[in-house]
């Protein structure tokens, strides 16, 4: 008998893995059947040998039902809504928590990372992997109200699986760098929700309410003591958002 409960696919940022979805997972099992994914070589996963934005969306939409609602965080957004331009029959809705069509900033493109500070982080990465994955988790949750416990919550994930791959973070990093999917919006078909928090550091809550504005069917949740990790932080809020998106 087929489940009266949606589909809902999780999918986490760069250098993390499913674990960061637990609380999430054990907030909506009951309204809808929850998986979370890893990223091609992480969380104890193998690496594809497509290390392309395209290539690590067809890898999640083959592990996906036709109809899923999909959720990406971060750099899982943009493979997210890759999954849905390329693999329209696999994802019915989308849900973009913390993510932005580019993460680096541009002429023409304000709402982003500063490239130099990007670079940074891949020579540091060559340099000591462990330390700057620290790093980074200080960055998501740089604030954001008990920032300590969240970087805690963070920190167990990460050391929760194998560390990623050398070559998935080198991958992972050159897609932050090279994606830009700001021409491809139009094209989004589905249903999108999307999931920003003001104190955003890595991905300006501006970002959010400018993909937003220029999905087709897209609604804004913007959630004012949030960072990068909303789920995290204001997981009642990000359940309660997600649950009805579901169930629309």
């Amino acid at each position: 008998m087929k489940s009266s409960r949606p589909f809902l696919g999780l999918l986490h940022g760069w250098g993390m893995n499913a674990r960061v979805f637990d609380a999430l997972v054990d907030a909506l099992s009951g309204a809808c059947q929850v998986q979370a994914f890893e990223l091609p070589g992480h969380g104890g996963r193998a690496d594809v040998a497509d290390n392309t934005l395209a290539g690590w969306a067809g890898d999640l939409a083959g592990q996906l039902p036709a109809g899923a609602t999909l959720l990406g965080w971060s750099l899982g957004g943009q493979v997210a809504l890759r999954a849905a331009l390329d693999h329209p029959q696999s994802v019915a809705r989308l849900v973009l928590l913390a993510s932005t069509p580019r993460f680096v900033a541009a002429a023409d493109w304000p709402h982003g990372m500063d490239g130099a500070e990007l670079d940074g982080f891949a020579a540091s990465l060559r340099a000591d992997c462990r330390a700057t994955l620290l790093r980074f988790l200080s960055l998501q949750t740089r604030g954001v109200e008990d920032q300590k416990t969240l970087l805690q919550a963070l920190r167990a994930a990460l050391a929760s699986t194998p560390a990623p791959t050398a070559a998935s973070l080198d991958a992972g990093l050159e897609l932050l760098r090279e994606t830009d999917l700001r021409a491809d919006l139009a094209r989004v078909r589905q249903p999108v929700l999307v999931v920003h928090g003001r104190l955003d550091t890595l991905s300006p809550a501006a970002a959010g309410a400018w993909l937003a504005a220029r999905l087709p069917a897209a609604r804004l949740l913007e959630l004012p003591r949030a960072g990068h990790a909303p789920h995290l932080s204001h997981p009642g809020p990000v359940a309660d958002a997600v649950r009805a998106f579901c169930h629309a």
